[in-house]
């Protein structure tokens, strides 16, 4: 004899939960299918249908119509199915603004190489091109700020200019190779 939905339902209540898995073989398949459908993703489909049994086992004592468990259980589904959207939606949202970040930090690493260059200076070196360019010192200035000689001051900037220039040569270089080979 095969017991109604809401015979199960009662059971389950009256401290007989293993009756809930009848429940669950009676209407895995046809839950599968709806969020199949909706989902239109297999294994987000199958999360959604094993959260839904959850969801109604939990909350099996709040069901008011036993009789209507099939429609009860589809109306969790449904909510967990838009759970399941928003979710998708969000990481999707937050992998485009990853992106952006990422693409906007590689254009600004392209828009700057001067930029890049000096923080790649030793820190005497970067220390001695900030105050001379960046703050507007002047050597005499910037060797009273450091309380160096002057002669240090200004053969410190002759090789960071060195520096730089390699540095910003290599740049170049490797911006013409990235060119062309979008060219070819």
């Amino acid at each position: 004899m095969d017991l109604t939905d809401k015979d199960y339902v009662e059971s389950c209540r009256d401290g007989n939960p293993d009756d809930f898995r009848l429940l669950v073989h009676r209407y895995q398949g046809p839950l599968f299918s709806y969020l199949a459908s909706r989902l239109r993703d297999r294994l987000l489909a199958e999360e959604a249908a094993q959260e839904s049994f959850v969801r109604a086992f939990l909350s099996l004592k709040k069901l008011r119509k036993p009789e209507s468990f099939y429609s009860w259980l589809l109306g969790i589904a449904g909510r967990v199915a838009k759970e399941q959207f928003r979710a998708l939606e969000h990481r999707q949202r937050d992998r485009e603004i990853a992106e952006a970040l990422m693409a906007e930090a590689t254009h600004h690493q392209e828009e700057y190489p001067l930029e890049e260059a000096i923080a790649a200076l030793p820190e005497s070196y970067r220390q001695v091109i900030l105050l001379r360019y960046y703050e507007g010192l002047s050597c005499q200035e910037v060797a009273t700020r450091l309380n160096l000689p002057l002669g240090t001051v200004t053969k410190t900037l002759s090789r960071a200019y060195a520096l730089l220039r390699q540095e910003l040569a290599a740049f170049e270089s490797a911006e013409e190779t990235v060119s062309q080979s979008e060219r070819t």
